[in-house]
């Protein structure tokens, strides 16, 4: 079905990391701080399966110091360990004492210094540890001194990654010194001047990272790297301080171009400069024949034909190009350029235009626009890019057959860029249209209460039609897909409510019936469901005037038009009459006649809700003291409409309890009350057995029918709709 399966063990660890409360147990440690336990004493987790979990926590959000407590040695081996952005502490990395780690991300650490993230190692890793990335971690620690020392005691390390930090000359200088098998070094966005002390390197470092530096402009910086004889990569790229959808800032290089730089050089990247003009550029793999990867990003250089243009003889296929010429070397730069802003939003820029015109899905595509995405929240050129090109990867038919799983990814990051960005219209109506789909509203797993919220301070912020129609669309869908407490807590939100009722009244004073209208009566007869608070404030502001000019407006329109806004009216009308203390505001003359009027409709789905209204209304008699004539009219009615029905082709109605049925088949006095009720139970498990019929029982509903059935008193029309029923479910479950 998916072009994208997921595996069996990330499936795995997928329910692991979704059931930690079913599967773990709290405990405190002799500090009496909370900590995970794993119930099943007998569990253990090789090295792979631990590192996945440990990183599959990480992007769930769930790494915290209590769950870090889970990875004790005697359950799990950690060998890489990976962590990104978690609100970890000290006390939660502790746990790393007890594992021979030989590898360490851990990046974007706000809670801990990275002096003290390597007091958590045990001996072991110190001595051993080959790899360390804490790019975006800080050196400052709580006396707010940039304490850098703690590197020297790594002497293993082959490869150090202190990008985006404070780190400085000084601790260049400490690592070249105390560092003794150091080859790979990434000083990208840090506060090095110059790099002079690399020098003492210069037989044996092999990487050199300096993106975004200031020593990448220094006089000194050529005479320093054609001294880096070993150097097999070289990034000298830099950010351009200028908008990324015209050129770059210069800086010559170009002395590089000679063959006795840099022999050996496999790799160089001089995104974002200019001074390389074409001919320096053929020069240098003249002269450098082992090239096999040139960062061109954010220069003219990526238009050149031996890299854009795959049927000139001149192409170079043996070398891998970033730049923005081709989708080649934009995958390119979205695969290797995740934390730099500008350049993933000039590639998604750019690659907004090729997805435009993509008929089959693009799995590789959306995987490279997730990360830089989500490094990027509050950076809105990446949000508006990435948006845009989730859309294009996503809608109509691609989306069937992108898994559940990836497109639970993308929802989670349109909601972020949706409340990171709430008044920005063409972002949000970039996530709507996203959002807006059936396969991702029926299919996909996220979070439908937050979603809903968002969709509706959308709905609220701008008057915008088109997003005025995405909004209640989806949120019609959602709110029958929440909990009652949910639904409940937007319904009450005054806004909210005000905004819908004020789209149906703008529509009704116009007797359009369009998929605004529609979407807007379906999602107040969701939000009222089984929410007495919503419903009163329904009432309060209006509503029910509001909706009885609404039928009174349309009853002169055409069958279909009419009978689809009747159908959603009651429907919601219903909701209110389930309500005790709400019916009374029901009860009267307009009201009644309007009800007895859409119980003779001819249309059963009409008059199926009008008679779920009256039932609910006949069943509570203090509500009638003054019009006892008027009720036993409508009891008959009721009956005859009941008698005149038959069972439709398709489900008219989706219920998420049998409770509110539950006070009507009491009614001994009028089995009229209790024939619509077991004829709407009968309804429903027809329509949808898997699911009414479980539910019937769970509530105790097949218990009270069968009562009924078996006693004397009920009337035998009833008995017989009873039944129907309970055969089914006896047959089925």
């Amino acid at each position: 079905m998916y072009d994208t399966p997921v595996s069996l063990q990330g499936a795995c660890i997928d329910f692991v990391c979704d059931n930690i409360s079913a599967l773990c147990e709290a405990e405190t440690d002799e500090q009496n701080h909370s900590m995970l336990a794993f119930k099943e004493g007998e569990v253990f987790f090789h090295n792979v399966i631990s590192e996945q979990l440990l990183a599959t926590l990480c992007a769930k959000g769930q790494l915290t110091d209590e769950t870090l407590a889970l990875f004790s040695s005697d359950v799990t081996c950690l060998r890489r360990v990976c962590i990104h952005n978690a609100p970890v502490t000290t006390r939660g990395l502790r746990i790393l004492k007890t594992h021979k780690v030989q590898e360490l991300e851990a990046t974007g650490l706000k809670n801990i210094s990275i002096n003290d993230l390597i007091g958590c190692l045990g001996e072991w890793s110190l001595n051993n540890l080959h790899t360390l990335n804490v790019a975006s971690s800080t050196f400052i620690n709580s006396a707010k001194f940039c304490v850098v020392v703690s590197l020297s005691k790594l002497r293993s390390l082959h490869s150090l990654n202190v990008s985006n930090t404070e780190f400085n000359r000084h601790g260049l200088e400490l690592i070249v010194t105390d560092l003794p098998a150091l080859e790979h070094l990434d000083i990208s966005s840090t506060a090095v001047s110059d790099i002079l002390p690399l020098q003492a390197l210069k037989g044996r470092l092999k990487s050199l990272m300096m993106y975004n530096i200031r020593a990448s402009h220094s006089v000194k910086l050529v005479g320093v790297l054609r001294e880096l004889v070993g150097l097999r990569y070289l990034d000298i790229s830099d950010m351009s301080t200028i908008t990324p959808f015209t050129g770059a800032k210069t800086s010559d290089v170009t002395e590089l171009a000679q063959e006795r730089y840099l022999p050996h050089l496999e790799s160089l990247d001089i995104s974002g400069r200019s001074g390389w003009a074409e001919d320096d550029i053929c020069a240098f793999l003249q002269s450098h024949p082992k090239i096999q990867f040139l960062g061109l990003v954010l220069t003219d250089l990526c238009d050149m034909e031996m890299f854009s243009d795959n049927e000139t003889a001149s192409y170079r296929a043996d070398i891998v190009v970033t730049g923005e010429s081709t989708e080649q070397q934009i995958v390119q730069a979205l695969k290797r350029y995740t934390n730099r802003a500008i350049y993933v939003q000039r590639s998604l820029y750019k690659l907004f235009t090729i997805t435009q015109g993509v008929t089959v899905p693009r799995m590789d595509l959306l995987n490279l626009i997730m990360p830089g995405m989500s490094s990027h929240p509050q950076h809105l050129g990446v949000q508006m890019a990435a948006t845009a090109c989730m859309y294009n990867l996503t809608k109509s038919e691609l989306g069937q057959k992108v898994h559940p799983s990836c497109l639970s990814l993308v929802v989670g990051l349109t909601l972020d860029a949706m409340e990171n960005f709430p008044n920005h219209q063409q972002l949000q109506k970039n996530t709507l249209l996203t959002l807006c789909s059936d396969r991702i509203l029926q299919d996909v797993n996220f979070d439908r209460f937050r979603c809903a919220r968002l969709v509706m301070e959308c709905l609220c912020a701008f008057d915008d039609a088109f997003l005025n129609r995405m909004s209640v669309a989806i949120c019609s869908i959602l709110a029958a897909k929440i909990s009652t407490e949910q639904t409940s807590h937007l319904g009450k939100n005054l806004r909210y409510m005000n905004k819908l009722l004020a789209i149906v009244k703008d529509k009704a004073s116009t007797q359009v019936v369009d998929v605004t209208m529609k979407f807007s009566l379906s999602a107040l007869w969701n939000l009222t469901d089984e929410s007495p608070l919503t419903c009163k404030m329904f009432i309060n502001q209006g509503g029910l005037d509001l909706f009885m000019t609404v039928l009174d407006t349309y009853s002169a329109s055409p069958d279909d038009q009419r009978v689809e806004v009747e159908t959603k009216v009651l429907g919601l009308l219903n909701n209110i009459a389930e309500v005790a203390a709400l019916r009374n505001n029901l009860v009267n003359d307009n009201f009644l006649v309007i009800q007895r009027r859409l119980l003779a409709s001819t249309h059963i789905e009409v008059s199926y809700f009008a008679a779920g209204v009256i039932s609910h209304l006949i069943s509570m008699p203090e509500l009638w003291v003054d019009k006892a004539e008027i009720r036993a009219e409508i009891v008959k009615e009721l009956a005859i409409a009941i008698d005149r029905w038959s069972q439709p082709k398709s489900e008219m109605v989706a219920y998420r309890s049998f409770c509110p049925f539950f006070p009507l088949l009491k009614c001994q006095d009028t089995p009229e009350v209790q024939l619509w009720a077991v004829w709407a139970i009968h309804h429903v498990c027809t329509k949808h057995t898997s699911r009414y019929c479980p539910m019937l029982k769970e509530e105790g509903g097949y218990k009270i029918l069968k009562t009924l059935a078996e006693s004397l008193k009920t009337d035998r029309r009833v008995v017989k709709t009873i039944q129907k029923v309970l055969e089914l479910a006896d047959k089925r479950y």
